[in-house]
């Protein structure tokens, strides 16, 4: 038996005529010798009825942060109800389908209520299911603790279901579809030339996923990867040929970078030893961040020096806890952490070279640098962002 897990987000249910579509993609699978496992999102984004914002927007969030357990039973409606909307209108196609929440479908968590996770998938019932030649329809985003309580995965969690069945069911291939082609090589909406990239591993889409890019939730890929199974990410609305996420990524490709990235809403801070003379907490600083849990990134220590980035939501935080500690700080607000990703460019000398030079070229001034074997960082001023990302898009070929 031949198993495929196909996912379809909010956008793809949340008409009848993309259903029409989402059935069309389930019938093909079908009929190229597949028993498909279908996990449906809800309908919709906010304001629309089943919308899982929607849903939410039903209670107070003072409520919400008091009752988690039934902050995810009213979370986990809008789920379900695509489960039963789609096996009603796949029945009219012919087909059998049986609507499961994440808990029938044998998904149990342990109870921590609004990002559950995982402790064990029985698949006793999915396989009976495909089996008997039905189609199992998912409700993603969930699972039920062993008491029998509704838990949820964590926002985007839908993804997270797919990849968790897929594995434990070994498919062959997990389908993401959601309204765009795949993975772009940059987001179009800043680069014109941006062009689909046809094959990524998964070290790269990790990469992309943790860097700002929203195309696939970075715990479906970690989960998939473990268990080396494909991920396809596909368009629900026509018949691109999508990304394809595997282990070795494309060996065919003619820039030793696969894509760009960024996220924006940074900022820069030093820490300078000369102005906090005499101040122990000098050297306690980073220890304090993180147990004041503020995450803080493109950290350069230096002698006499510490420089790093935290995001622009914990400004007033991070103040607070400078003054508690006496310490001195200078920062530059409003940047973007630009990343540059490709699993090629390991042992390749003259890369940042390229990089520093290209938006040297573009008259754009460099605050801080960071690399690693498969992502080059480079911190800008917000207001150069999109013209940064033009510019290293073009010296290495991307479009």
């Amino acid at each position: 038996m031949r198993l495929l897990v196909q996912k379809f987000g909010g956008t793809s249910v949340s008409s009848h005529e993309r259903r029409l579509l989402v059935i069309d993609k389930i019938i093909h699978a079908i009929k190229e010798g597949f028993s498909p496992i279908v996990v449906v999102s809800a309908m919709g984004r906010m304001n629309d009825p089943y919308a899982t914002d929607t849903l939410l927007s039903l209670i107070s969030n003072d409520f919400k942060t008091k009752n988690s357990l039934a902050a995810d039973l009213i979370m986990s409606c809008g789920e379900i109800i695509s489960t039963v909307v789609m096996t009603e209108e796949l029945s009219k196609f012919g087909i059998e389908a049986i609507p499961l929440t994440g808990g029938q479908a044998g998904i149990i968590t342990d109870s921590n209520f609004n990002n559950a996770q995982v402790l064990n998938i029985n698949t006793d019932t999915l396989l009976k299911l495909t089996q008997g030649g039905k189609v199992p329809i998912v409700a993603g985003f969930q699972g039920q603790t062993k008491d029998g309580f509704t838990t949820t995965l964590g926002r985007g969690g839908s993804d997270v279901t797919a990849s968790l069945l897929g594995v434990a069911v070994n498919a062959e291939k997990i389908y993401i579809y959601t309204d765009v082609d795949g993975i772009m090589t940059a987001d179009p909406r800043i680069v014109s030339e941006a062009s689909l990239i046809k094959e990524i591993s998964y070290n790269e889409v990790f990469q992309f996923a943790h860097q700002g890019a929203k195309v696939i939730h970075p715990r479906a890929v970690e989960i998939a990867m473990k268990g080396n199974i494909p991920l396809v990410i596909k368009n629900t609305l026509n018949n691109c040929d999508g990304t394809v996420i595997n282990n070795t990524g494309s060996f065919d490709a003619e820039s030793v970078m696969t894509g760009i990235t960024h996220m924006s809403n940074r900022i820069q801070v030093r820490v300078n030893l000369n102005d906090n003379k005499n101040n122990e907490n000098y050297g306690l600083l980073l220890d304090v961040l993180a147990q004041n849990m503020i995450s803080i990134d493109l950290i350069n220590v230096f002698p006499k020096e510490s420089i790093f980035t935290i995001d622009s939501k914990d400004l007033a935080k991070f103040d607070e806890i400078m003054n508690v500690l006496e310490l001195k700080y200078t920062d530059i607000k409003d940047c973007s952490k630009i990343a540059l990703i490709g699993s090629r460019i390991r042992g390749v000398p003259g890369i940042m070279a390229r990089v520093l030079k290209a938006l040297s070229k573009a008259n754009i001034e460099v605050l801080q640098t960071a690399d690693s074997h498969t992502t080059i960082w480079c911190l800008v001023e917000s207001k150069f962002t999109d013209h940064a990302i033009n510019a290293l898009h073009k010296e290495f070929n991307l479009g």
